[in-house]
């Protein structure tokens, strides 16, 4: 099979424990998220051997050994501050075992932005009742922790919240790793751009026409899929033509009114050809003739009162 061997349980990345206060609650962090991609090989197809990279010296093109090799720091004159891995290696923050949670924060408050590579936090064993009792309080409070953690001779910034029962952590980016807004002009015309009251409702109605509960279980990555499938059938021994895919046609300069119209109608009409919708109205004209059939023997009893 091209799809790739089956992975076992999931093994802890790193262990420690979580510290707020004077209580400490041992945990392991396991990788709450696997990245999928296909990967390829550099092939020399005249003999289809793989193709290897050397180190070589941008001065004459010689291949340069390891013991040679070091880290330099280019500077805007161009020049290179080299440092040794002895001088890496003494600022490197202080080797711990501990989560240090430094304050609680609203969920709200934190934007996405910051969020970076994601764990679950598991307990120990022997301490599960403090894990449970934080995870709950944190829940109850809707408070997220800031923390800091070194792993793997790092520093790092991470929200620890409540998801589901357990504790997840994500490691987060600091403040000035973000890239400013402003210093992308185009979004300087945004705030002028007028729209009328007639393009804003019909907008809202496409948004409303199109919303519903995020279910991530309903998307994949369909070029993946499609690249293990090219794959699966070149490695059965199929041989075909791949077609370079068409310029894609120049764009034109629509209505906006006459598009957010039309979005709007079409996405009615998918949502009423969707399964739910004509169960929904199934339920619904089921309901009524039976509502029907119970009122029709009230109707004639009260007609022959009324004869009477």
């Amino acid at each position: 099979m091209v799809q790739g061997r089956l992975l076992g349980m999931p093994r802890a990345i790193w262990s420690g424990s979580i510290s707020f206060g004077l209580v400490n609650i041992p945990i392991k962090l396991y990788n709450a998220v696997s990245r999928k991609s296909v990967h390829f090989n550099q092939i020399d197809t005249r003999s289809n051997a793989r193709i290897k990279q050397k180190r070589v010296s941008e001065s004459d093109g010689s291949e340069v050994p390891p013991e040679a090799l070091a880290k330099g720091y280019q500077l805007t004159s161009g020049q290179y501050v080299i440092v040794t891995e002895d001088e890496l290696a003494s600022l490197d923050p202080e080797a711990s075992r501990t989560v240090d949670i430094e304050e609680f924060v609203d969920l709200s408050d934190i934007d996405p932005v910051f969020y970076d590579a994601a764990y679950l936090v598991a307990p120990d064993k022997a301490t599960v009742k403090p894990y449970a009792l934080l995870q709950r309080a944190m829940e109850e409070s809707g408070k997220v922790g800031i923390a800091r953690f070194v792993m793997r001779t790092k520093q790092y910034l991470a929200a620890i919240r409540p998801v589901d029962g357990k504790l997840m952590l994500s490691t987060m980016v600091y403040a000035d790793e973000l890239n400013e807004p402003a210093e992308i002009r185009v979004f300087s015309g945004v705030e002028g751009v007028q729209v009328s009251d007639k393009e804003l409702v019909m907008a809202s109605q496409l948004i409303e026409s199109l919303a519903t509960e995020f279910a991530p279980e309903h998307f994949s990555d369909t070029y993946r899929e499609r690249v293990l499938e090219l794959i699966e059938r070149k490695a059965s021994g199929a041989t075909e033509v791949v077609e370079t895919p068409a310029e894609p046609a120049a764009e034109k300069v629509v209505d906006l009114m006459a598009a957010l119209e039309a979005s709007v109608a079409a996405a009615k009409e998918s949502r009423r050809r969707h399964p739910t919708a004509r169960e929904a109205e199934e339920g619904t004209a089921a309901a009524t003739d039976e509502a029907e059939a119970e009122a029709k023997p009230v109707k004639k009893a009260a007609r022959k009162r009324k004869s009477a």
